[in-house]
């Protein structure tokens, strides 16, 4: 009985070890503002407009709904066709240095303060920094825990 035992731990862990490595999945409102819902239909209460460009983390997909996880840690469905695989990240901290360098002592391209949108001009591979873009053209690189979406 003690065999049996060892390996249900062991398929426990398997398990747990495959979720924990399970990366997150973010994508963008589109060009047009979309309405979040408490349920997966247009039937549902309107919770919620978000803007174009607005990060998400999808938590999973029904049908043609997404349920999706928002800056702020609030859930709620979206029709998944409004949503737009180029990822933008939020500023979530006040006056964020965007660097020329991934590098704290490289020169400061600008400041972005809490709530600014940036586009994600690289895919993050859990890096400490990430390349980012602000809509005038500006780019360097921030910090990625200084940043929601990613």
């Amino acid at each position: 009985m003690k065999f049996f035992h060892m390996i249900a731990l062991a398929v426990c862990v398997v398990s747990l070890s495959a979720t924990a490595a399970h990366a997150l999945d973010f994508k963008s409102v589109g060009a047009a503002p979309a309405i979040l819902y408490d349920a997966p239909s247009d039937k549902g209460r309107k919770v919620f407009v978000a803007p174009r460009g607005m990060p998400v983390e999808i938590v999973l997909t029904y049908g043609e709904w997404s349920k999706v996880r928002d800056a702020g840690g609030d859930l709620s469905w979206v029709e998944s066709k409004v949503l737009t695989p180029k990822r933008n990240v939020v500023i979530h901290v006040a006056n964020a240095k965007v660097r020329a360098t991934a590098d704290d002592a490289a020169a400061l391209v600008f400041s972005a303060d809490k709530g600014v949108l940036l586009e994600l001009s690289e895919p993050s591979v859990a890096s400490v920094w990430l390349k980012v873009k602000h809509r005038d053209g500006q780019s360097g690189y921030v910090k990625a825990t200084d940043v929601w979406g990613d």
